[in-house]
């Protein structure tokens, strides 16, 4: 275990030019006791810094470049961490739409619904993009928002609500665009008689625009819409449309009538209006209504994109990458965590050592528990008796780690 008072050492590294990113300010995050800041320094011209740590608790390193921030975490063990950073840039080439997924359920005279967007930033060099431009999308008239959130690839999913645009029912979510995947995720609700029309006018292209409901509720596309029926294996009873290869301000508009509730993925059992206990509970109950598992599902995206379907690549995503239901008490950060890097060191086991797996388990329950303690998601004696198992469990798994 790291001994209270012990030099932590670091290195920021921009990932735009390969060199030093000297004078970057740096802040070490003590975990211990919540999320508070401990102390602040700036790399030197070599990109190096140190900080002397409070306790022995998890800690994390936010690096600020440009008016971005990157993290990393630094768990009990660790001595040295890397955090990369990358240039910003009003228009970064290279960034794309992978997946624009609208997931709808219906219940009564109500409609809810979830809209995600996968963006890829391929920059090169790497780039972040940020500007006065935001990533723009529009929703259904009368859609009141629920939720908003934003996630990096390997990140935690962080509260970021979408800001209204000067054009009617246009929204734009004001988060950076960093090298590799974000992920963004709206959930609302509106009126409902029945039957809607949607025109999802897309601001950008998509390599897959898809369409999901139950299968108790009917789709119908307008005309001179190129919409393919697909089949989702992990959700049998959802109806999946999907357009691939789409274009800014393509026609995507469909109507959709009917009611019906989607279980979770795997579930095959199917909901109705008329039989709700088959399905998740309502939309006042947990965030989504029952629309699918969270936006923390492990890796969803990557695991999709291998299907070919009719000589598609089909995005199969929607019923494994959107908000469950929870309470307003869910613990759902709103600092910039989803940033967050895990550090190479200590050394990983090999992925058939379950020693070294466990250690990586503990690193991850730690930093969740004292997110949720932090947004008061469990009592001060439930995080004192948790901390104090892990902390036990993971000074035995280090102990283990080092005998081998």
């Amino acid at each position: 275990m790291v001994a209270s008072g012990q030099t932590l050492t670091g290195t920021l590294k921009n990932g735009t030019d390969g060199k030093p990113a000297a004078g970057d300010e740096v802040v070490l995050i003590k975990l211990a006791q919540g999320m508070e800041e401990a102390a602040r320094t700036k790399a030197d011209a070599s990109g190096h810094f140190s900080f002397q740590l409070p306790d022995a608790g998890p800690h994390l390193i936010r690096a600020i470049h440009q008016g971005v921030t990157y993290h990393r975490m630094a768990p009990p063990g660790a001595n040295s961490v890397e955090v990369v950073v990358y240039d910003v840039s009003q228009k970064a080439g290279g960034v794309k739409v992978t997946a624009d997924v609208m997931r709808f359920q219906a219940q009564g005279n109500e409609l809810q619904g979830i809209r995600l967007f996968a963006v890829e930033n391929g920059s090169s060099p790497p780039r972040t993009q940020m500007g006065e431009q935001h990533f723009e999308f529009f929703l259904p008239a009368g859609a009141q928002i629920d939720q908003g959130m934003a996630m990096t690839a390997g990140g935690q999913p962080i509260n970021s609500s979408p800001v209204p645009e000067k054009e009617k029912n246009r929204y734009g979510f004001v988060f950076p665009l960093r090298p590799g995947e974000t992920q963004f995720q709206v959930v609302f609700h509106l009126p409902y008689t029945g039957e809607l029309s949607v025109d999802p006018k897309p601001l950008y292209g998509a390599q897959h625009f898809v369409v999901m409901v139950p299968k108790t509720m009917q789709f119908s596309a307008a005309p001179g819409t190129d919409f393919k029926t697909m089949k989702d294996p992990r959700q049998s009873d959802a109806l999946v449309q999907v357009a691939t290869d789409t274009r800014a301000g393509q026609q995507l508009a469909f109507k959709i009538s009917g009611t019906g509730t989607l279980g979770e993925a795997g579930d095959d059992r199917q909901g109705t209006a008329e039989n709700p206990a088959a399905t998740t509970t309502a939309r006042d109950a947990r965030p989504g209504g029952g629309l699918g598992p969270p936006i923390d599902a492990p890796d969803p995206l990557e695991k999709y994109r291998s299907y070919l379907l009719g000589g598609f690549a089909v995005l199969l995503a929607a019923g494994a990458v959107y908000i469950t239901r929870r309470s307003k008490a869910a613990s759902v950060p709103d600092f910039s965590a989803a940033e967050v890097q895990l550090p190479d060191p200590p050394p990983r086991q090999p992925a058939s050592d379950r020693s070294g797996l466990l250690l990586e388990a503990l690193k991850d329950e730690l930093f969740q528990l004292e997110v949720e303690h932090k947004q008061g998601g469990i009592s001060q004696p439930e995080y004192e008796r948790a901390r104090a198992a892990l902390d036990q469990t993971l000074e035995r798994a280090l102990k283990r780690a080092t005998l081998k």
